[in-house]
């Protein structure tokens, strides 16, 4: 029909009475609405009567092929706004909880952190807010896991924001082949070392890796070279670094920990020194971790020079090792035997290696001489978890522009 918006109210009853039994139909819904559109300005709809306005309705009906409700709804649409466009469909979207500052908030402690899993940075916001105070974490303290890791993937997040050489075993007759025991007391460490990579024939530096089994009270070094005279001064210094007393040291077979000196060492000091049994990968795969997790994502693959070992050993002691054991949760498994007899290992638990420390029965009685709870909780109170990581996230941005600086 041509101009059909145009008839006049008496051609529109005739049009009506001589279509009783034809029916019509609207192709395209946007034509469609701009027709009415057209029609009830056209016929001034609004300044009809009653009688008028209902004759309207009835040929908007016929033309369109609507029902009486679509048809009143499309006018009421039109007298409330003068229009009867279609609407874009707008997805039900739940009314966001987290805001802009908190997706930022989150991807600076990720930053500080080197983003620790989901478990791990749930409980340092918990942290945060619960225990430190910080007001500005109210929200992201009751997170969940699952929606941390939506937010990682946040626009806004993803804006905010370096291989193993492994130690070639040697047949030595130097420690027990086995597995340590800590029957839950801490004070077994697992250690390996850790090379920065050779470059044109000079070596990098050496990192010491020592982790607790119970607590995970971990303690990094670093030095020059692995031969006696220059690894005996730092496990000598690295042991007296740990607040409890050393019962045992277990290493895999690398000749830079089985050897007479380290041997010697650790009698004089009344250790027990085992070393990990062939094809038993897990007998020092707690260390291992470490050396990825930790050492390799903070200080990276690349070369480092050996000359660099003393400005590293001082970042380790000042700000990196305070910050692991004081502000860094770790994972804490629970044995769970299921019904086939099997140990599984369940993490459900993550608080920092201090925090594990103080969970065990009477942990004083652990401590070596100059330690004591109160000293430690003092020393974890100084600061909060993400304070520490970002002074030492800020000191690490130094040691490295000292490596860019003298190439």
């Amino acid at each position: 029909m041509q101009k059909a918006e145009r008839l006049s109210l008496e051609e529109i009853r005739q049009l009506l009475e001589a279509s009783e039994g034809i029916r019509f139909a609207g192709v395209k819904r946007a034509q469609v609405y701009d027709w009415i559109e057209l029609v009830l300005c056209e016929q001034e709809y609004g300044r009809q009567g009653k009688a008028s306005r209902g004759l309207l309705r009835r040929y908007i009906e016929k033309i369109t092929g609507m029902s009486r409700a679509q048809v009143t709804r499309l006018i009421g649409r039109y007298m409330a706004s003068g229009r009867v466009g279609a609407r874009a469909y707008r997805r039900h979207r739940f009314a966001a909880r987290y805001t802009i500052a908190d997706i930022e908030l989150l991807a600076s402690v990720d930053e500080a952190h080197e983003t620790l899993s989901g478990p791990a940075t749930r409980r340092i916001l918990e942290r945060e807010y619960r225990q430190y105070g910080k007001q500005e974490y109210a929200r992201l303290a009751s997170i969940s896991v699952s929606h941390i890791y939506n937010l990682r993937r946040d626009r806004g997040y993803r804006q905010r924001r370096l291989n193993y050489v492994k130690t070639k075993p040697t047949g030595v007759t130097i420690a027990e082949r086995r597995r340590p025991n800590a029957q839950g007391r801490p004070g077994y460490l697992r250690v390996d070392a850790v090379h920065q990579g050779d470059q044109n024939g000079a070596k990098g530096v050496f990192h010491i890796n020592a982790v607790d089994e119970v607590t995970q009270w971990q303690i990094v070094a670093a030095t020059e070279r692995i031969s006696e005279a220059w690894l005996l001064p730092v496990l000598r210094t690295m042991l007296e670094q740990f607040p409890f007393r050393i019962l045992g040291f277990h290493s895999d077979n690398g000749s830079e920990f089985l050897n007479a000196a380290v041997a010697k060492l650790l009698g004089k000091l009344l250790i027990e020194q085992t070393k990990s049994r062939p094809r038993q990968s897990n007998d020092n795969a707690l260390v291992e971790t470490k050396n990825g997790a930790v050492i390799r994502k903070h200080i990276g693959y690349s070369h480092i020079r050996s000359q660099y070992a003393e400005p590293i050993q001082r970042f380790y002691d000042e700000y990196f090792n305070p910050y692991l054991n004081f502000h860094r949760p770790c994972a804490q498994p629970e044995l769970v035997v299921d019904r086939k007899g099997r140990t599984r290992r369940i993490y459900r638990r993550y608080q920092t290696p201090l925090e594990t420390l103080l969970s065990l029965p009477q942990p004083a009685q652990y401590l070596r001489a100059g330690f004591t709870v109160d000293t430690l909780k003092h020393m974890a109170a100084a600061s909060s978890d993400t304070e520490a990581a970002r002074r030492m996230q800020e000191a690490k941005r130094k040691l490295f522009d000292q490596f860019a600086s003298t190439g």
